[in-house]
């Protein structure tokens, strides 16, 4: 019985060995797109890593109020003549953004009231340039 015991543990041990010998031998690479639609995540993601993400619930002039924030609530925040608006990686306006976009946020607070004031507003896609396939 013990005999049996330790053959089977010696089998189970070389089949284990065997196994992590033959895994670092792959030559296969990660399958990755050739449409580039996410981009590289490290360049896009760092990108706007401190800007808040939210979408758009009430919108006007003055003010956006964004749901599905970060903080779990809605978040207001104003706008002003210097709050600049991108939309697919180019200069936009106002005016294109409508209730329910996805969209990024640049805020600085006022010191005096605490207010939430967007520096900048950024919607849509942002590709960077992709390298041509082989």
């Amino acid at each position: 019985m013990k005999l049996r015991k330790i053959l089977m543990m010696t089998t189970l041990a070389a089949a284990c060995l065997a196994t992590l010998a033959a895994a670092p031998q792959s030559e296969k690479q990660p399958i990755t797109s050739n449409t580039g639609r996410f981009g590289d995540p490290t360049s896009i993601a760092r990108k706007y890593q401190d800007f808040l993400y939210g979408v758009i619930k009430e919108m006007n002039r003055n003010e956006l109020i964004l749901t599905k924030t970060k903080f779990g609530v809605d978040q207001t925040f104003k706008l002003n003549k210097k709050t600049k608006f991108i939309q697919d990686g180019k200069a936009s306006s106002f005016d294109k953004l409508k209730v329910g976009d996805r969209i990024f946020v640049d805020v600085d607070t006022d010191k005096r009231t605490g207010n939430l004031i967007a520096k900048k507003v950024v919607s849509g896609v942002d590709i960077p340039s992709i390298p041509s396939a082989p």
